[in-house]
């Protein structure tokens, strides 16, 4: 008897072999904050180009770029956050302290240049990281939306170059069209208001496969109560992050270890319901050649409800640094005019959450003069559209691969 296939099939693409003279080093980085992070250096005979692949949450140590970077002759820098594969206390202002020891290791290293890929959310913290090396010391934030010090005035080397790969518009952005408004009570992951209910057929939602049919003005309702859903969820947020800061200043005035403790005691926000953006079921919604069904599976009307998804459980100050629209300055649209050095943005054709509408308006803001745009048939993860067809991860490396040749060295990897 055959198993059903997972909910989450698809999402993992094979990765080619590494070319035979390809070295290998692991190396653990100190950030300027005191943080250890950890990245590894693949680099082939002559490479003077390296390409760095980060993601604030992900491990991006095996992904499906690198042995296709590494065989046109390019060594490849995957790193960890501090945050990978745990993105409870995310602050995107912490990460970008990560993102600089690791460029300030590969200049140490002797590369001639540095470029950085971001792929999904890696795009977005990449953007961050080259809006805020480029400022002056004294011109760069120094502390986090929840009002927390962040020192950004040490080095932060300005990359050469920046490649995006189905960048999404943003972890906040990317959650408020993915947060489910029909819940009505925060603390019960099953309350429902009906009127709201993405996955009722009296709201047009179809038989799963099938695409649903969305009446204008249920798309307009639900996204504007998807706005107020994330603003309920500001306001808890701030209140707990000035709950914390109270008691952090009763500690600092009187020294009573009861304030220490509360300042020291976690405060969790739990967001049910994560995966509701009504495009991944109406394929005629900003349409393109997507699959029916979320990043997280073929079937969002059941993930939505399960464990997975995007800031399931985060603390106050990581909601508003990394969830929050409102908050978030990790947004891609905010940071693209300060990425002024040779661009590269490659779209997929079926990507399921960077829309040909993200495509259009992150190509007006990018700031590049040298901006160069690419469309490839292929999911966000980088699959292929159809059976058969060649990976859009595949497609993809060769439209970078070609743009890199023509602005940077690369070595021999054969």
């Amino acid at each position: 008897m055959t198993a059903p296939a997972r909910l989450g099939a698809g999402r993992w693409i094979e990765a080619a072999a590494e070319p035979a003279r390809t070295t290998t080093t692991a190396h653990e980085l100190t950030t300027a904050d005191g943080a250890r992070v950890t990245g590894l250096l693949r680099t082939v005979p002559g490479a003077r180009t390296v390409v760095c692949i980060m993601h604030p949450r992900q491990d991006v140590s095996h992904h499906v770029l690198v042995p296709e970077l590494l065989a046109r002759g390019y060594a490849v820098w995957t790193q960890g956050s501090r945050s990978v594969n745990n993105d409870l206390s995310l602050v995107h202002e912490q990460t970008l302290l990560d993102v600089a020891a690791g460029q300030v290791h590969l200049r140490e290293q002797g590369f001639q240049h540095v470029v950085t890929l971001g792929h999904s959310g890696g795009g977005t913290l990449f953007a961050y990281y080259h809006e805020q090396a480029g400022l002056d010391d004294d011109q760069r934030v120094s502390s986090t939306p929840a009002g927390r010090p962040v020192d950004l005035t040490g080095a932060m080397p300005l990359p050469d170059a920046a490649v995006f790969m189905a960048p999404h518009p943003g972890q906040g952005v990317l959650l408020s069209r993915l947060v489910d408004p029909s819940v009505t009570d925060e603390s019960d992951p099953l309350s429902v208001d009906p009127d709201l209910d993405p996955w009722s057929p009296a709201n047009g939602f179809a038989a799963p496969g099938t695409s649903a049919s969305y009446d204008p003005a249920f798309v307009e309702r639900y996204r504007a109560a998807q706005l107020a859903r994330v603003a309920r969820i500001d306001e808890h947020a701030a209140a707990l992050v000035q709950e914390a800061t109270t008691a952090r200043a009763r500690a600092a005035d009187g020294g009573d270890p009861r304030d220490r403790r509360a300042s020291l005691a976690p405060r969790v926000l739990t967001v049910f319901r994560t995966d509701a953006d009504l495009r991944s079921v109406d394929l005629s919604l900003d349409p393109n050649e997507r699959p029916y069904g979320s990043l997280f599976g073929r079937r969002p009307d059941l993930t939505d409800y399960g464990l997975v998804g995007f800031g399931r459980f985060s603390t106050a100050d990581a909601w508003m640094s990394t969830w929050s629209v409102t908050t978030s300055r990790a947004d891609f649209l905010r940071c693209a005019p300060s990425v002024t050095v040779p661009t590269l943005l490659v779209e997929l054709s079926g990507d399921q959450a960077c829309f040909p509408s993200d495509v259009a308006a992150m190509t007006a803001r990018l700031g590049a003069a040298d901006l160069t745009t690419r469309r490839v048939r292929g999911t966000h993860f980088g699959g292929p559209i159809g059976t058969g067809e060649p990976t859009g991860a595949s497609l993809a490396a060769a439209e970078i691969g070609g743009w890199l040749a023509d602005r940077f060295p690369a070595g021999q990897p054969g």
